[in-house]
């Protein structure tokens, strides 16, 4: 019996230590599931889709009650081959929805659909409200409430095994005592107390594992998002809204932003290019006649005087933009190469409509935006993926890729390659 005893108190801690893990680690994977999956529906399913209410296709919020599992783990990537197939429910879906045909989705596997689901059924994040704060609208990223709720709930259980395991343990060993005619001291009731607490060996060790394990996953959950900025927000010099001008006034994206389709960067449109509109339109009816504050912060900027409709360039000052996507200086990034290049196999990828920009593909719904804000990750894993999934087999004809087949059949033909062949003599090789 004895030699039982010891064995429960050598195993139960190891049990304990791999359970405890084991939640948190599982609490934490379903929440970057569903982390997961906001950015894909994002980029795949909101342009047809809302959570709460109808776009083209049906609100999607209480998909997992209307349709089984395995169902929705085949529609969703390839609803068209249901629908061949003759799938009855399938086919009753797509007569419902007014026989609008879904985009299909085959770089979708099992697992990104099923995070796809698991976002569509945790919700929206809310963010937390600050009162100071001078934006909203900004993803909260941090710890999710059930992880939190797992450990706390760990912890408590934790001490109630650790209370009972030890008064079975205690009460074993008296009665092999009494068996063996071992005299047995009554126990003097312990008062409880802090010092008392930290002074039993058995009680420090566990504490401190706790606290490893808090601190280490709270440390690695840190670091994993150490550098990424989804939803940065910074305040503007002007409030300049994308929603009025990108979406109401529908303002092409290459007006403003001339730079992203013939160089590396997009460019920020000089005030010049806002007077092309604002030197006749001023928001006047708005303001009781007079001109739009934001407007005028652009006279002030240029030296403009709005009534005598002349410059002084002696008051004039460059305007303050806080820049909003900012990659590390050692990643090269090349807007054209990706805009005009590969825009086809991007819109392809991404699932984007034909009214539809490219822009989206990386920076989301910019004509939803009252302010612009970072929609994506743009981590290079985030990169990478899309490497991985997107086509470009169907890009031979372009300008880029030939040069790479040719290089090829002359490396056949074991003629002289140079680099200059594969567009070693462009500045932005060297000068980035």
């Amino acid at each position: 019996m004895r030699d039982i005893s010891m064995i429960l108190k050598s195993v139960w801690k190891s049990l304990f230590v791999f359970s405890a893990i084991s939640v948190i680690a599982v609490s934490t994977v379903n929440a970057q599931d569903a982390k997961e999956g906001r950015t894909l529906f994002k980029a795949k399913c909101s342009s047809c889709h809302a959570l709460d209410h109808k776009v083209i296709g049906p609100a999607l919020e209480g998909v997992s009650d209307r349709h089984p599992e395995a169902f929705l783990l085949k529609w969703i990537p390839n609803n068209a081959a249901m629908i061949a197939a003759g799938d009855p429910a399938a086919v009753k879906l797509f007569n419902d929805n007014g026989k609008v045909a879904m985009t299909t989705f085959p770089e979708l596997d099992e697992a990104k659909v099923k995070d796809i689901l698991a976002y569509i059924k945790e919700g929206e994040p809310k963010a937390a409200v600050d009162p100071n704060a001078p934006k909203a609208g900004v993803e909260d990223n941090g710890t999710s409430g059930l992880s939190l709720a797992g450990i706390v709930a760990i912890v408590v259980l934790a001490v109630v095994i650790l209370v009972i395991l030890g008064r079975a343990s205690k009460l074993l060993e008296r009665l092999i005592l009494q068996k063996q005619g071992i005299e047995i001291e009554e126990d003097v009731p312990l008062k409880v107390g802090v010092r008392k607490m930290f002074k039993n060996k058995k009680f420090v060790m566990f504490f401190i594992l706790c606290l490893i394990i808090c601190l280490g996953s709270f440390g690695w959950m840190g670091m994993w998002n150490t550098g990424v900025h989804t939803g940065y927000q910074p305040v503007q010099p002007i409030k300049f809204s994308h929603e009025l001008h990108a979406g109401i006034n529908q303002i092409d994206c290459q007006y403003c932003h001339n730079g992203a389709f013939k160089s590396k960067n997009a460019t920020i449109p000089s005030l010049n290019v806002c007077m092309n509109c604002h030197k006749a339109v001023q928001a006047r009816d708005k303001y009781d006649g007079e001109i739009s504050p934001e407007i005028k912060k652009i006279y002030s900027a240029l030296g403009y005087d709005p009534e005598t409709q002349k410059y002084d360039e002696s008051k004039s000052k460059p305007m303050e933009w806080v820049r909003v996507h900012n990659l590390p200086d050692f990643a090269y990034f090349n807007h054209s190469q990706h805009v005009v290049v590969a825009e086809d196999a991007i819109r392809k990828a991404k699932g984007l409509q034909p009214n539809e920009p490219v822009c989206f593909a990386c920076h989301g719904p910019v004509n939803t935006m009252e302010e612009i804000y970072q929609y994506s990750p743009l981590t290079m894993k985030w990169c990478i993926n899309c490497h991985k999934e997107t086509d470009i087999s169907g890009q031979k004809n372009n300008a880029f890729y030939a040069k790479v087949i040719e290089a090829h059949e002359k490396i056949k033909k074991g003629e002289k390659i140079t680099p200059a062949l594969l567009g070693g003599l462009e500045c932005g090789k060297c000068h980035y």
